[in-house]
């Protein structure tokens, strides 16, 4: 799984990871822009901007010129917003290498945002975030990012929301764009069955009218937290979707693989201690699940559940005594060396494609990270020690870093703040 990166002339970045035995290629344009990056007055305008793309092209005047020609060579594709990136992605049999990178391409580039377009997906976008608002165990992560950054654009929602998206106009979308799509702000990653020569003059042709103009920044995320919180969205259902957050340090911290290794004795797979203990010791829940959530300026450990809400106490008492035990006990070496086998054997799992290897590299790279292979992050893995977990729980697992969000029909934060320490 090797690489080659070149920065082009005009700034562009430009990585290609060949894959001899691979049937298909895939295209990846990345760009430094997502919510992050916005002001109140447009909140959402990177993931507006993401759908208008789509839209038509000076080349493809309308999206049904762009999507026929994709499904007309059975192509997949897609796109995405982030806090802090935004990307576009087509994957097909390595033969139409040249139609995907043309289309990919143009939408980067030359998108034309049609008014009469624009006005249509507003309802669109707007059925959206109602979708997932409506769908707890996924809202549950807005409500939690909401109450760890309140105001600060680190917790808003990635989509906006109704009033911002609605207000959204063509001249803003332009000009958010000419701030942001620049070359110095843009990886392009291509991965599949492909020459890197070819690729790289290909690339430097169909992305030559790549603007080069200065990248604007965004808004840095303040932490300030003295005593655990609580935050409810009230509302009728079955059951309680909560999420804890315990606040740790932002994605380029030396800790990151030790905290990732703690997530997963946590809540990675079945036999987690979380698992084994809401789900099959007190059969108190169907999804239970840990991650280390980083960005770059503010990172977190997540947990996230649904459970009955004549048990919610019982709940948050058990996940917090799960938690209390890996900061008091050292993990076992044979539990500790499960956890990595399995952190290995899910990414290489999950780099069997060349869309996957795209996002493998283009993550790391356009969040300027050190661009590791599959390999290095494995070494990394099976480096972590016990003390390492025992370290990190110590230093960050602390009660004045704790936060927990509820979806459900909860009303008092009383008991539950009573509850929450370790």
């Amino acid at each position: 799984m090797q690489f080659q990166k070149t920065i082009l002339k005009n700034g562009l970045r430009l990585i290609v990871v060949p894959m001899k035995e691979s049937p298909t290629v895939t295209v990846m344009a990345l760009v430094e822009a997502g919510s992050k990056y916005e002001t109140p007055k447009i909140s959402g305008i990177s993931h507006f901007l993401e759908h208008m793309c789509f839209k038509g092209t000076e080349k493809r005047p309308k999206a049904v010129d762009i999507v026929r020609e994709l499904d007309g060579i059975g192509a997949q594709y897609n796109a995405f917003t982030s806090q802090e990136m935004t990307g576009y992605y087509a994957k097909s049999d390595k033969k139409h290498f040249d139609k995907i990178l043309d289309v990919v391409s143009d939408i980067y580039l030359h998108s034309t945002l049609p008014k009469a377009e624009m006005e249509k997906e507003k309802g669109v976008i707007v059925e959206e975030i109602k979708m997932y608002e409506d769908l707890p165990p996924r809202h549950i992560h807005e409500v939690l990012m909401r109450s760890l950054y309140g105001t600060q654009p680190a917790g808003w929602d990635i989509a906006g929301t109704p009033d911002t998206v609605k207000a959204t106009t063509r001249a803003l979308m332009q000009s958010y764009r000419s701030k942001h799509y620049v070359s110095g702000a843009t990886a392009v990653l291509v991965a599949g069955n492909v020459d890197p020569k070819d690729v790289e003059e290909k690339v430097r042709k169909a992305f030559a009218e790549m603007p080069s103009g200065k990248k604007h920044g965004k808004t840095g995320v303040k932490e300030g937290q003295g005593k655990p919180e609580v935050a409810i969205e009230f509302k009728k259902t079955d059951q309680v979707h909560l999420a804890f957050a315990i606040r740790t340090f932002d994605l380029y911290h030396e800790d990151s693989t030790a905290m990732r290794v703690l997530s997963a004795v946590l809540g990675g797979g079945m036999s987690s201690r979380l698992f084994q203990k809401m789900r099959d010791d007190l059969g108190i829940c169907y999804y239970v699940s840990a991650s280390h959530e980083t960005f770059t300026d503010h990172g977190f450990l997540e947990i996230t559940a649904g459970v009955p809400a004549l048990r919610l106490s019982e709940a948050v008492s058990a996940i917090l005594t799960e938690v209390k035990k890996i900061k008091e006990e050292v993990v076992d070496e044979s539990d500790l060396n499960r956890v990595k086998e399995y952190l290995i054997g899910n990414m290489y799992l999950g780099l069997e494609s060349s869309d996957s290897l795209a996002d493998f590299y283009g993550y790391q790279e356009i969040m300027r990270k050190p661009l590791l292979r599959p390999d290095e992050v494995v070494a990394k893995v099976r480096a972590i020690t016990a003390k390492d977990i025992s370290r990190v729980a110590e230093t960050y697992l602390t009660d004045a870093n704790l936060n927990l969000a509820l979806i459900g029909p909860v009303k008092s934060k009383a008991e539950l703040k009573r509850l929450l320490h370790f």
